[in-house]
């Protein structure tokens, strides 16, 4: 029996994170103000001039604007795609594998890139995809041309997704790998008994019984449709390839801490956040069609 006495209590226990919501992440929204305002930091949010939706005219008539949200986008589904992919085959191969001790060694080393952050990664990266670093001596050995993969508008998207990819589908591969335990056993006995090979009980039995779990991630992804990346794009682009790497995070940071366009940096990030909501929303709403998941 739930004692009633206790709930003062119990919301006593949240008054501290409730108050350290409000203070970083309620009050801070007043500031998307800036976003209608021709904002001047000495005159503060109350005293610029208003200028209504002359910021948002401004963003989408600037030439970089429609490259840098196609940018976001394409990167983005990239990653969704083959951050669903990597670890759903990789998790299917370790499944398999007879060895427990084997397989608990594997998992262990491709989830390690997981804790680490992108300041970190992104010095190992450049050293080893610089013309000097030990993927262009291996393109050398075999005899090709040394490749600019960091300078190049054709191969940056690939080493983003590719990088990633690397960094995270240790974690997407523990996600797999619960699911595949959830397979009821007898159902790979019976397949067994029916003359099903390897292959064929990994087709009719693994995968089916994974689908809801693809469906699941695959509509809980839509969400992050926008977001492509901070913190790995900002550690690894520079000016030569912000025509394919370019993104609506950096190019907030750059309009307005480098430039100072604090009305059109706020804007921009305004109009990504509603997009994201909406793109949330409809994903949860997906999600509970297709796999019956529900937050409440």
């Amino acid at each position: 029996m739930f004692n009633r006495s206790f709930v003062k209590y119990y919301h006593l226990m949240l008054l501290p994170g409730i108050l350290l919501l409000i203070l970083f992440s309620i009050v801070p929204m007043f500031g998307v103000t800036i976003a209608f305002e021709d904002f001047m930091p000495t005159k503060g949010i109350f005293r610029s001039e208003w200028v209504g939706l002359d910021n948002f005219n401004y963003m989408f008539s600037l030439p970089d604007s429609r490259q840098v949200f196609v940018n976001t986008i394409a990167i983005a589904v990239m990653k969704i795609v083959a951050g669903l992919a990597v670890p759903f085959v990789f998790s299917l191969l370790l499944h398999e594998a007879a060895n427990a001790k084997f397989k608990r060694t594997v998992q262990t080393i491709v989830y390690l890139p997981h804790f680490l952050s992108w300041v970190i990664l992104s010095g190992v990266i450049i050293n080893f995809l610089s013309l000097e670093g030990i993927v262009n001596r291996l393109i050398e050995w075999f005899g090709g041309n040394p490749v600019m993969f960091l300078q190049s508008n054709h191969w940056f998207r690939v080493v983003l997704v590719t990088t990633d990819v690397w960094k995270e589908f240790g974690w997407g591969t523990i996600i797999f790998l619960a699911a595949l335990t959830g397979i009821n056993p007898s159902l790979y006995e019976a397949a067994a008994i029916d003359g099903a090979n390897r292959f064929q009980r990994l087709r009719f039995v693994t995968v089916p019984g994974m689908v809801a779990t693809i469906v699941l991630l695959a509509t809980l992804s839509f969400g992050n449709v926008l977001n492509a990346g901070f913190d790995q794009i900002f550690n690894l682009y520079n000016p030569i390839v912000y025509q394919s790497g370019d993104i609506i995070d950096t190019y907030v940071y750059r309009a307005g801490l480098l430039e100072a366009q604090y009305g059109l940096s706020t804007a921009v990030g305004l109009f990504k956040s509603v997009i994201s909501f909406v793109l949330i929303a409809a994903s949860y709403g997906l999600a509970t069609r297709f796999a019956n998941y529900r937050i409440f």
